[in-house]
């Protein structure tokens, strides 16, 4: 798709990525720091661009988003005409050198890492066939690292403008494509996503489209990249739901985390641009602009429905009953939308391609992962729902031999290999989670360990409203603890994931359950073998009492 603010120039274009915006406490695994020991990619980042401007004399240097590979971040590419070259990590001096050598007609073909011919006027990152970048596909992803997010950025409206057009024809293209929604702040998670807006239009009262982008888990960057890469895409889009559900501008909010100030800015600026565009008034306090607004830096605020409490303002954050859901009563009441930067990045997709998504299949588009875990440096990459997980492996490099793999997030399923599809359906019946993480552990993890820790972390992070939830994951701690005390009451463990996973009010009470069983089903021996005072890994000590 094009994007009008990365028209082409006759001169060359410098641009360099300016960080995820990942604030310094950037580890969010309990017990443990973040594998790639960074800080601040943010501050990195923007010495590099500094560097740039400060050579440039004639070269346009453009400051652009996370392309999602952090191992090469921050990254600098330079363009001339059709060519473009990337630079990973320069130093300052580098920094100099290459804008020097553009400007004086060279993108540096000896030197640059990589360099790819594309069409002059392409509105999205070329990417290389090699490295990390050429992992899947970049449909979505397609204006991290390349879209111009400074000051001279403008909005991206096809979307929003063709659902203005006939919001009626825009809801059955969506209907044709199948879309699912993405994400555990998703209100139609890996559920049709026109079902949600069928009901957000028919329900009486003023409809509200919230876009839930609060995700406290470090492990998933999926929503964070794409917000703070390509924030026109995602408003795109939002404002296509907006003109198909009957909601204004003025009633579209962007729901982020309270550390992702650099996602705030980014977002406020392609939210005015995006109704400046449209032909609405602009200024960040306009009532017919988007809100940005933050939420805490919490795990349980990232659940649908406790955005919604979180945005109402209330100091206790509880799952909502449903039914009714959010489409029929959501904001104060209202109608709403509820739907994750990935969700809506794939209805701008679906609306201005639609022959790209096959209805046929189980889960049309494509799906975002962060790769993370035992690996040097985490990645985001876009895989098409038909391929392999195991692809995303190539965006990484491991620290170690492969032991086992995560899938979902926090509490995604636990599995030996990663050959399965990445689509909602297949990854359910594997009993993995659809959460947008492939987590890779190595031989020096042990399984239980690693369970039981998540566990706990439920046990102190829940809402507290439901007693399965509150009551259930102190329970599955405790029979977990008495694996190591020697007792290993399997059928027992079983029993209560099942329970909880069929009556907790949010996805924690439901969702930590699964870490446990796949982990008995995957690794049982391992089990075993700390019930009777050994761990395999070596990673515990087991002292019976």
């Amino acid at each position: 798709m094009s994007y009008v603010n990365d028209t082409h120039v006759d001169g060359p274009v410098v641009r360099v990525t300016v960080g995820r915006g990942d604030p310094p406490s950037v580890a969010r695994e309990p017990g443990e720091a973040d594998a790639s020991g960074e800080a601040r990619p943010l501050e990195r980042g923007r010495r590099v661009l500094q560097t740039a401007r400060t050579a440039a004399e004639t070269a346009d240097v453009r400051e652009v988003g996370s392309t999602g590979v952090r191992a090469l971040e921050p990254l600098a590419l330079v363009t001339i005409g059709g060519r473009t070259a990337y630079y990973p990590r320069p130093s300052a001096e580098q920094t100099r050198a290459f804008v020097e050598r553009a400007e004086s007609g060279d993108v540096g073909e000896d030197v640059g890492t990589w360099v790819v011919e594309h069409d002059p006027d392409v509105g999205t990152l070329p990417t290389p066939a090699e490295g990390p970048l050429g992992v899947g596909s970049r449909r979505v992803l397609g204006g991290c690292g390349w879209t111009d997010l400074g000051d001279g950025a403008h909005a991206t409206t096809e979307a929003a403008t063709l659902a203005r057009e006939d919001p009626d024809a825009a809801l059955e293209r969506l209907s044709e494509a199948g879309l699912l929604g993405r994400g555990r702040g998703d209100a139609s998670r890996d559920a049709p996503l026109v079902e949600d807006l069928r009901t957000v239009r028919e329900t009486s009262g003023d409809p509200v489209v919230v876009v839930n982008a609060n995700e406290s888990d470090r492990r998933n960057g999926t929503d964070r990249t794409l917000l703070g890469g390509s924030p026109a895409t995602v408003l795109d889009g939002t404002l296509a739901v907006a003109a198909i559900v009957g909601a204004d501008p003025g009633d579209v909010v962007v729901y982020t985390n309270e550390d992702d100030d650099l996602v705030r800015s980014r977002s406020r600026r392609a939210a005015v641009a995006a109704v400046d565009a449209l032909g609405g008034t602009t200024g960040a306090g306009d009532p017919d602009a988007p809100q940005v607004v933050a939420g805490p830096d919490e795990y349980i605020a990232g659940e649908f429905t406790m955005a919604l409490e979180a945005l109402e303002g209330n100091d206790r954050l509880e799952a909502r009953l449903r039914p009714p859901g959010p489409a029929r009563h959501g904001l104060y009441g209202r109608p709403t939308a509820v739907h994750t930067p990935r969700t809506l990045a794939q209805v701008r997709e679906a609306l201005l391609d639609p022959d790209a998504f096959d209805a046929d299949d189980a889960d049309p588009g494509t799906r975002l992962v962060t790769v993370t875990g035992d690996v040097e440096t985490p990645a985001t990459v876009e895989l098409p729902t038909g391929s392999s997980l195991a692809a995303a492996r190539d965006a990484v490099d491991s620290t170690g031999r492969f032991k086992m793999a995560c899938v979902g997030g926090l509490f995604g399923g636990f599995t030996r290999t990663l050959d399965h599809p990445a689509n909602a359906l297949a990854l359910e019946n594997a009993g993995l989670g659809t959460g947008g993480v492939v987590e890779l552990f190595d031989r020096d993890r042990c399984v239980v360990a690693t369970a039981g820790e998540r566990v706990r972390f439920a046990s102190e992070e829940n809402c507290g409203r439901c007693f399965p939830g509150r009551e259930g994951s102190k329970q599955l701690l405790g029979l977990l603890r008495e694996v190591y005390d020697g007792e290993y009451r399997d059928d027992m463990i079983r029993e209560l994931t099942r329970v909880m996973d069929g009556s907790s009010l949010c996805d924690v009470g439901r969702s930590v359950g699964r870490c446990v069983g796949t982990a008995l089903d995957g690794f049982e021996t391992e089990f075993e073998a700390h019930a009777a005072g050994r761990c395999p890994s070596g990673a515990c000590e087991v002292v019976q009492s």
